[in-house]
């Protein structure tokens, strides 16, 4: 069993189920779901492998994995969101922590942590989930990691503002978040406790855990578009939408300018 504890107010927000839509309810979180589809099947490293999908929730990635004919064994430390991701077809499920992962060593031809990183504010614990990752990765299989990028929850604030509505992060915390990473969640009605980091610590914390990583700007600033609802559901325009982003993930310059950022490694043979 798992030594380490997750924060009352996450888990309290992920029981509410609310994170179960989140990627399907509107075309900001339609946009983000196609685009980690299309960056992970590029990434993982061939057919028919054994994936690790740790703090996979209810298993919004792990379902299509396992439909895409990969074998899916999903880790979250919420258990009513392992009950719900243990029905899927294809989906093994279990309750426990990216910081110690009840997997044994070099089991997995790819280690995804879509989620977990949001939620640890602490440097040394991120770090220990990305060595946890590489520890059950086999040589030459890939780790993969989400990040919520540092001017996420001000943007997000600018663009409630600008659409007149309330909801979201206020003025001041959103400017804190720029400034110190973390955003706690009685700053705002629409998250919980979370930390917003910039590129460079990512792919940092990826090199204390003996990683080379890339890194790939999920959404891009289009992603901030308003009328994204236009883009991402007219078939034309959401092709050339996703051919644009593929051109542009990698940019240097323009990997903080997204919501969300993949960084990817090889785990060394």
């Amino acid at each position: 069993m798992s030594t380490w504890e997750l924060e009352t107010e996450i888990e309290s927000y992920y029981r509410r189920g609310e994170e179960r839509e989140r990627l399907t309810r509107n075309a900001r979180g339609r946009l983000e779901f196609a685009r980690m589809q299309d960056l992970l099947r590029r990434l993982l490293p061939g057919e028919g492998l054994d994936v690790l999908d740790v703090g996979g929730a209810t298993g919004v990635h792990a379902k299509w994995l396992a439909e895409d004919g990969h074998r899916v064994i999903l880790v979250d430390p919420v258990a009513d969101q392992v009950a719900v991701a243990a029905a899927l077809p294809g989906v093994t499920a279990v309750v426990g922590d990216a910081r110690e992962l009840p997997c044994a060593d070099a089991g997995f031809d790819a280690v995804l942590l879509m989620g977990p990183l949001y939620h640890l504010t602490a440097r040394e614990h991120r770090v220990q989930a990305i060595r946890e990752a590489r520890r059950c990765a086999r040589p030459g299989g890939v780790v993969a990691a989400a990040t919520i990028n540092r001017t996420a929850g001000w943007c997000d604030h600018l663009l409630y503002r600008a659409g007149g509505r309330d909801k979201g992060i206020g003025p001041e915390a959103s400017l804190r978040v720029v400034r110190e990473g973390v955003l706690r969640y009685f700053d705002q009605e629409i998250f919980t406790t979370a930390y917003l980091a910039h590129p460079g610590e990512v792919a940092s914390e990826f090199a204390d855990a003996g990683l080379e990583p890339v890194q790939y700007a999920v959404q891009g600033f289009p992603g901030y578009i308003p009328e994204l609802e236009a883009l991402i559901d007219d078939e034309d325009a959401r092709a050339h939408l996703m051919e644009g982003l593929r051109l542009i993930e990698r940019e240097p310059s323009l990997l903080g300018a997204s919501n969300h950022l993949l960084t990817a490694a090889t785990v060394p043979e």
